[in-house]
């Protein structure tokens, strides 16, 4: 028997994989956080299949997503990643991934942990929305224009309100996934 899900993801078995397995599931690992931010960021403007498609050649090429090693990422590091076919090579976004990991970790020296700052969002819990049609799905909110202000005053790049939310969905932090979906119930 087949499982009902969210619309957006099937007929593709990388998205699919990606819905039963990680989309909307909440996260609380700093290190799984990041990942999420910086592919977010580099998705803007673009599709989401796109930066999964290349999510691995991501991780090898940004030393598999350590904040503390890209925060100190130097311009040899910025043109190797540029030549790098195997990802999306914009200068802006490339150069806001080293910019957004020493933010994270000033918010983690402010917080104890970028999970705690995130999460207080929500008050540590995943705000559960009732989709009926997927059509029904923001692409922001009030609380993610909050969440990208926030981020940006604190020197983030690449975080607009759409960015933010997508991350929001993608981590957990909002259950988007529609109420027939076999995820929905697990949000």
């Amino acid at each position: 028997m087949t499982k009902e899900k969210c619309i957006w993801c099937v007929g593709d078995s990388l998205y699919e994989a990606y819905h039963d397995e990680e989309w909307g599931t909440p996260v609380y690992d700093d290190a799984t956080l990041f990942e999420f931010l910086i592919l977010e960021t580099f998705q803007a403007g673009l599709s989401w299949i796109t930066v999964l498609r290349k999510r691995e050649n991501f991780r090898k090429a940004l030393d598999n997503f350590n904040y503390k090693t890209i925060a100190k990422y130097q311009q040899d590091k910025v043109d190797s990643l540029l030549q790098d076919a195997g990802i999306i090579r914009n200068k802006l976004k490339v150069n806001a991934t080293i910019t957004n990991a020493q933010a994270y970790m000033q918010i983690q020296k402010e917080f104890g942990s970028f999970s705690a700052y995130v999460w207080g969002f929500v008050d540590g819990k995943p705000l559960v929305n009732h989709i009926k049609n997927h059509n029904e799905v923001p692409a922001n909110t009030a609380l993610s224009d909050t969440l990208s202000k926030d981020l940006k005053k604190r020197g983030f790049k690449f975080v607009g309100t759409t960015v933010v939310y997508a991350f929001m969905q993608a981590t957990g932090m909002v259950n988007d996934h529609v109420v027939g979906c076999f995820k929905y119930e697990q949000g």
